[in-house]
């Protein structure tokens, strides 16, 4: 069995020929494949190698590019959160002096009613005393004109005393 694969052996014969005719035709093919086809199969094969080269670096330009955004958007992101903490720490100071002010202005307004109202008391006080000024010169002048009538004795100069001093409670 191991003779069909020695030549010579067996059987089998191999012309010469036909292995030269078949080699020849071989080496032709070889050669017009090489001239016609291998440089555009090679052709092909360095466009295709070049397209997925390019791809590549096109797919990693892209993914630095989202790099490079993704770093602006957090980069601008935390800008805004320290710009909203700017407002809102502003607002509250704002909200803070508005406040002093307002308490400012109500303490104010307090203290200018209460002068008002201070000197409307002082005011009215001293009406009442020069009425009473009045009532009591009024008074004065009746006791003596009542006293000059008639001479009084102790006990009637305490009775007139205690007189005037009723008509002086009830005038209040």
């Amino acid at each position: 069995m191991l003779d069909l694969f020695v030549l010579g052996a067996g059987g089998i014969h191999v012309n010469i020929g036909d292995i030269i005719y078949q080699l020849a035709i071989f080496l032709l093919l070889l050669f017009l494949l090489r001239k016609f086809a291998f440089d555009k199969l090679l052709g092909i094969m360095k466009k295709r190698e070049d397209h997925i080269s390019s791809e590549i670096e096109s797919a990693e330009k892209s993914h630095q590019e989202a790099k490079q955004l993704i770093e602006q958007q957090t980069q601008l992101l935390k800008e805004a959160r320290q710009e909203a903490q700017g407002l809102i720490e502003n607002a509250k100071k704002i909200a803070e002096e508005q406040k002093n002010t307002i308490i400012d202005t109500a303490k104010q307004e307090a203290e200018r009613l209460k002068e008002s109202a201070k000197k409307e008391i002082n005011q009215e006080k001293e009406q009442a005393v020069a009425a009473l000024r009045e009532q009591v010169a009024s008074l004065s002048v009746l006791v003596a004109s009542k006293v000059i009538e008639k001479e009084l004795n102790e006990q009637d100069q305490q009775k007139l005393i205690n007189e005037y001093i009723k008509e002086v409670g009830e005038g209040r």
